[in-house]
Order: C-alpha cells, then structure tokens, then sequence
C-alpha cells in the first residue's frame, strides 16, 4: 500500500548527507520525486535557497540536480555518450572521473572499445550492476548542486556500495546529497537519517540517535543487522 505523505518538514544542508529509510509504501521515493518536480507538492512547499521550487523553471531547476532513479536507464550510443548525457560539453577527463568515483571504470577498461563501447538501448548489453553505476556517474559528470539517489545502491554488492559512496564524498562536499536506502549500511554515515512510515516522518537523527530512541528504525536495523553488528556501529 502506497501511503499519502503528511506532515513532513526537514531542512537538507549543502555539504550534508540526508538519508530516508522506511518500509515499502512509506513514500520515500515519492518524497524525493518531489524535487525535480515529477510532480508537485499539493500542500505547503520545497524550497531551494530560499525559493519555491514551483517558482523556477523546470529545465533550470533540473540543471542543478543529479538523479539516479531506483531504475538505472541507459540509451543507445556510447559508454562515453551517456555519462555525458545531460551535460554534453562534459571533457574526457570529467568523464573518466566520473567512471572512476562510480566504480564503473574496471569493467570498461575490460571492453575492447573501452569508452567508446556501444551502449544498446535501455543498457541490454550490460550488468543491472554496470547499468546503474554507469547512471551514478551521468549523475556525477554534472558535478551538481543536489544530488538524489533513489534506492541507486541497492543493485550494488556491499563492497562495491561502500567503496563507490567513499570516493562520491570526495567530489559531494559542498553538494547537498539525499538518499533513499533498503540497507542500513548505505545510510549509517549519513549527517540525518529521516524515518518514514506510513507517508509520516516517524523520526530525524543519526543512526546512534534513532538506535537509542526510534522503535521503527530499531526494527529496520535488527531486521538487517546482527547483535553483533549493531553493537559494532554504535561503538
């Protein structure tokens, strides 16, 4: 079931992570599809510096936005070609960066034509794992001022996760990033963690916050975690 979002109120800081964790249907993702404005708020507002969203044009607000959808999508055309989608005056070197941070850069020095490799449409002829640390580099080629992962981790092993989001902080730091996460451990860095349950904020901290005082989030975390590892991250 697909709750309504209610009573949401946040401020999401430049040179912070702001992660969301919630059961399915909690409206994670439609909180987050809020801010390129997929669609629009019906009540209250976003703002951004300031600024009624719904009062900036949709192409300039998107201008300054990342985003990596829950489902990666790729075109057809080249390796290169999408990394630089949205951002075509993007320089080899911006792009190979961008390969590199999103662990992507291995498995196309493996390729024959490395970036110049072609790309079927919708990235048939890739890995569900390449597909979307291909669109996380689209999304840090554009070196934007917001970016927002849906649920972008989870196609990604747990040692490919961590390494990709330790090297995305090196280029984030003055960039306001949201995270929408199934797994605990994308998210335990995170500067605020919002709990989302039933379309509500249920809870705003730092995972030892919510570990101490947040009975959804513990749920989250014992459902996910062991004794041991719990034990471990509030160390």
């Amino acid at each position: 079931m697909m709750y309504p979002l209610n009573n949401i109120s946040f401020t999401a800081k430049p040179g912070e992570t702001t992660a969301f964790i919630g059961s399915t249907g909690s409206g994670k993702s439609t909180l987050v599809n809020l801010i390129p404005r997929f669609f629009d708020v019906t009540e209250g507002s976003i703002t951004l510096d300031g600024v009624d969203i719904r009062e900036v044009e949709k192409e300039e607000l998107r201008k300054n936005i990342g985003y990596v959808p829950q489902k990666a999508v790729l075109f057809s055309g080249t390796i290169a070609s999408n990394i630089a989608y949205g951002c075509e005056n993007a320089s080899e070197d911006t792009i190979e960066e961008a390969a590199e941070i999103s662990q992507s850069k291995e498995f196309i020095m493996a390729k024959p034509n490395k970036y110049q490799s072609s790309i079927a449409q919708g990235g048939a002829n890739v890995s569900g794992g390449q597909k979307q640390r291909l669109s996380i580099a689209r999304a840090i080629a554009r070196h934007p001022k917001i970016y927002v992962f849906d649920d972008s981790f989870s196609a990604l092993d747990f040692k490919t996760d961590a390494v990709l989001r330790k090297e995305l902080s090196k280029v984030t730091g003055n960039s306001t990033v949201l995270i929408v996460a199934q797994r605990i451990s994308t998210i335990l860095h995170a500067d605020k963690i919002v709990v989302l349950d039933e379309g509500k904020i249920a809870g705003i901290g730092t995972h030892k916050e919510l570990m101490k005082n947040n009975e959804v989030y513990r749920q989250i975390a014992s459902s996910q975690l062991s004794q041991a590892d719990i034990e471990a991250t509030l160390a």
